[in-house]
């Protein structure tokens, strides 16, 4: 561990970061220099998952003597659960935000929220907008839990057959018009999650049963059923290159998105339906699993994917 300095007793920090790095390359340092422009006292904490890449070197030349930062190299790839629990014993702040490492936010963003969940007793979570570079609204930015029966309708595209079907819910709610206030939603994206120290203490720890993949999910209802609402700040937004760091093996990455999706029915949603309906979903997280390799095999196979 490449500890930069600890800080003082009497000037505690706000906020803790707690970012989770895997081969983010240029964006981990852009990451850390918009965040250090804050004007609050904050903590960054970064857990190096064991990338192969200069992304950690470059910070640590760039930033290495600040005695905000500290760096953590696990020495492996812990995956995005285990790579932040790992970090929460150095956190020193009563709020702690997760980030990703390929985000990137504004000078003011960190400070207007932590002002909102600071005023905001009841909330344990919050997030913002989350845009892409090009500055549309990101698929994950605003979404509701997912519901086995819509997951069904919408893989099997039966909604395009009976639109009925689902009653007009939606997973995906970007297309929605943005609130004009803050307010308490299902779900937010889990690239820019704000968690109150308090509320993580009541809930627990993020679950490593997941390695990538719908462990925010998880949190978002564990933290609900806790009591504590989470929020969207719809004024506040942030940057996301969204799969930075999970291009170069997508197999892989989409073996752990299913296999989070299949854990989190079995841990939350299969005890409210029927044996015949939770096979039937089971089975067709893992059918679409095959179809998706399928397809990246013949990509591969084609040069479309390298």
């Amino acid at each position: 561990m490449t500890h930069a300095g600890l800080i003082s007793d009497d000037n505690l920090p706000q906020l803790s970061l707690l970012i989770v790095n895997y081969n983010a390359g240029q964006l981990l340092t852009d990451c850390v220099a918009a965040v250090l422009d804050a004007p609050i006292r904050l903590q960054i904490l970064i857990g190096d998952n064991g990338s192969s890449d200069d992304s950690l070197s470059a910070v640590r030349v760039r930033f290495g003597s600040d005695p905000r930062l500290t760096l953590v190299e696990h020495g492996a790839n812990l995956g995005f659960a285990a790579g932040n629990n790992r970090l929460l014993h150095l956190a020193q702040a009563p709020y702690l935000l997760f980030l990703n490492p390929d985000c990137i936010v504004q000078p003011d963003t960190l400070a207007r929220m932590l002002d909102f969940i600071a005023s905001t007793p009841d909330a344990g979570m919050a997030g913002c907008i989350i845009r892409n570079p090009d500055g549309t609204e990101q698929v994950a930015s605003r979404r509701a839990i997912p519901d086995p029966w819509i997951g069904m309708v919408q893989v099997l595209r039966l909604d395009r057959l009976w639109p009925d079907l689902t009653h007009g819910k939606r997973l995906n709610l970007i297309d929605q018009p943005l609130p004009d206030r803050p307010l308490p939603v299902a779900a937010i994206s889990g690239s820019f999650m704000l968690v109150r120290r308090q509320a993580l203490n009541e809930v627990g720890a993020l679950d490593e049963g997941y390695f990538l993949h719908c462990e925010d999910l998880d949190w978002f209802v564990r933290f609900s059923r806790a009591g504590w609402l989470i929020y969207l700040v719809p004024d506040v937004a942030v940057i996301h290159h969204k799969g930075a760091c999970s291009t170069t093996r997508p197999l892989r990455v989409e073996w752990h998105k299913h296999r989070g999706m299949a854990r989190f029915f079995r841990k939350f949603q299969r005890q409210a339906h029927s044996r015949p309906f939770s096979l039937l979903v089971l089975t067709g997280i893992w059918g679409h699993f095959a179809l998706v390799a399928l397809l990246l095999g013949i990509r591969r196979l084609t040069g479309s994917v390298r």
